[in-house]
């Protein structure tokens, strides 16, 4: 995680380009860790959220999961839940609090985008894929690349979202209509849909990005902290909270059913991208954009 100030820019910018950004057990410490210099820096007004290489993010880094042994941790520490929660022998008895600490502390370092004083913006390119969309989603306004792909595939098997943001952007229908299938949108159709706030060429996206975070920073600092705090306030009444409660336990639930410990199955006999390509051969997408309209 990189983070610099650019005048009234606070700018964070997810940097494992090799692993496509993905999610390790340090990446929601390091973001809160890095919202909260921009909060604290009066000289900041608004928050720029985006990643290095070819896409956003590419979810979890369940390769790096599955490496790590509880030896290879401190006993009793975050990381070493997500080891127990990553490597779990179904044989034994599972313990769900054990996958829910691990989880739910990573909604919380994601939710600090949105816990933010200050707007955060988010710059979509290439691929924002599972939990990459439980991070981005928490961002305020985010601006994406025609031809990004953006959804939840975890939906076919393994996974619930855990910032459970989709129903609050999309509304229930659409919001069924992707979980329900597990497809993603284009960066176009995001648009259209109301996820993102507009959807530029790939060659035009930093322009566009900049244009928008620009405007915003002209604002009073204290004037973008209560429009946010206000706007907030609605998906607060909404019940959010405990939605992401109920998200985070049925995360662990999925990969704890007897789909998800094939699926794990698949991981280890074959690799995850090869696990990957056998649940959506029966979609006939490898995870592509196939909604349109």
């Amino acid at each position: 995680m990189l983070y610099e100030t650019d005048g009234k820019v606070g700018r964070i910018t997810l940097n494992r380009p090799a692993s496509g950004n993905a999610i390790t057990l340090e990446t929601a410490a390091e973001l809160a860790a890095c919202v909260e210099r921009a909060n604290l820096d009066r000289a900041i007004h608004v928050i720029a959220l985006a990643g290095n290489g070819p896409g956003f993010c590419a979810g979890y880094d369940f390769t790096e999961f599955a490496s790590l042994t509880d030896r290879e941790t401190p006993g009793g520490s975050p990381l070493a839940a997500g080891v127990i929660a990553a490597n779990h022998d179904p044989r034994e008895p599972w313990d769900p609090v054990v996958d829910f600490q691990m989880m739910w502390r990573n909604v919380r370092g994601f939710m600090s985008l949105f816990h933010s004083e200050k707007p955060v913006i988010c710059k979509l390119h290439g691929f924002c894929v599972g939990g990459g969309t439980d991070l981005a989603l928490c961002a305020d306004l985010i601006v994406a690349a025609d031809d990004a792909k953006i959804g939840y595939p975890p939906a076919r098997v393994w996974g619930s979202p855990t910032s459970a943001l989709w129903a609050a952007r999309l509304g229930e229908m659409r919001a069924k209509r992707l979980l329900f299938t597990g497809d993603c949108l284009s960066g176009r159709e995001a648009v259209e849909w109301g996820l993102a706030i507009e959807s530029p060429t790939a060659d035009l996206l930093d322009e566009r990005f900049e244009s928008l975070v620009q405007r915003v920073a002209r604002l009073p600092v204290n004037q973008l902290v209560m429009q946010k705090l206000l706007i907030n306030q609605a998906l607060y009444a909404q019940g959010l909270h405990a939605t992401q409660l109920l998200g985070t336990l049925f995360d662990g639930m999925a990969r704890h059913t007897r789909e998800g410990y094939g699926f794990m199955a698949k991981i280890a006999e074959n690799g995850w991208r090869e696990a990957v390509r056998e649940r959506d051969a029966p979609f006939g997408d490898a995870g592509r954009s196939t909604f349109k309209g």
